[in-house]
């Protein structure tokens, strides 16, 4: 006798249905809640993964926003200066209101959106004290019409923020030497470079292999050189860069790292000198710049140490040999014609 077979009720398939949805919409709403968290993450496609895209466009947007902070302590006069600590030269470092509040905001747009990333700052922040901020993750017109995606493992990045560049000259009033700036290294290399200037308004920004907002100039002078370097060791640079190039060389002191790398481009700004090459002959602090490293290098120019090695954006937070940063330039030739600055960078 052959056996009988099994008979489901209407009401049976009714709920063995309903209960196969069910399934169905967990499992589909976990893996959209996943994706979703990837990208309040700073995700994409890919788990642990950030797009260098969204991340400029956080940048340009952190550092207009520092910047907003540093024009506004200053126009109130509302500086709060104090003495921060003394340089290895003896110099004395200085504090602000400005740098603190620039700080804050930078820190914590950027901590917001790409929490899993490592930031590195000048000034230093409690977890408890950071701001409350909400990025809408949009990506300006001109960044999207230059900047294709690009995903990077997150454990590959580090962010260098200088949330109030060129105090010293800050606290003189000299506010064309201030500057914002936010660098994104990919496994030490600098990668993305956002320099702000908050008291034009102008902001360059830059991808190496993506693009940029800025552009070289149309010209250098490889024989007599326009070259610009801190105003506090002018002296050091002078000696040695017209023994090398002639009295017809000019030497340009000038504050903050950030204004120096301006300097070399092409921006519209008025208050803005023009030069040749930057020199710096004594130690100097990675998030000085990282981010003009990283522009320079998104146009095919050069920063190096004195000794013509790339500086490495991991590690300690300083570089120790100095730097010369060209663009459109031998830039081999030139370090080979100044071979005394790497001695004098230790000095």
């Amino acid at each position: 006798m052959a056996p009988m077979g099994i008979r489901l009720s209407p009401l049976g398939v009714a709920v063995f249905c309903v209960l196969g949805l069910g399934v169905l919409y967990h499992l589909y709403s976990g893996f959209l809640g996943g994706r979703l968290a990837l990208l309040v993450l700073g995700g994409g496609a890919g788990a642990g993964a950030v797009d260098l895209r969204d991340v400029l466009a956080a940048a340009v947007l952190a550092a207009a926003q520092g910047g907003d902070e540093v024009r506004r302590v200053r126009e109130a006069d509302a500086l709060q200066e104090r003495a921060k600590g003394k340089t290895r030269e003896g110099a004395e470092e200085k504090l602000t209101s400005g740098d603190l509040l620039s700080n804050r905001r930078m820190v914590s747009l950027l901590r917001a959106a790409f929490p899993g990333l490592q930031i590195n700052s000048e000034e230093h922040i409690e977890t408890a004290n950071l701001e409350t901020v909400i990025w809408d993750r949009s990506i300006p017109e001109d960044i999207k019409k230059k900047i294709e995606p690009r995903e990077v493992p997150a454990e590959s990045v580090t962010v260098w923020i200088d949330p109030l560049d060129a105090t010293q000259e800050y606290t003189e009033d000299l506010r064309h030497y201030v500057t914002t700036m936010v660098c994104v290294a990919v496994n030490g290399k600098p990668v993305i470079g956002v320099i702000h200037k908050p008291f034009s308004s102008y902001t360059v920004w830059a991808m190496v292999d993506g693009g940029s907002n800025v552009k070289a100039r149309s010209s250098y002078n490889e024989k007599t050189p326009r070259i610009i370097v801190s105003r506090s060791h002018a002296g050091k640079v002078n000696q040695v860069a017209r023994q090398t190039f002639g009295n017809k060389t000019t030497i340009i002191p000038a504050g903050g790292a950030g204004y120096k790398v301006l300097a070399l481009l092409d921006v519209p700004d008025e208050k803005q000198e023009k030069a040749d090459v930057y020199i710096h002959v004594t130690y100097i602090k990675k998030w000085d710049i990282c981010a003009g490293n990283a522009v320079l290098k998104a146009l095919g120019g050069h920063m190096t140490t004195l000794a013509g090695e790339e500086i490495s954006y991991t590690g300690s937070d300083g570089n120790e040999g100095g730097l010369i940063a060209s663009i459109n330039m031998d830039h081999k030739a030139l370090i080979e014609k100044l071979p005394d600055l790497e001695k004098t960078a230790h000095k």
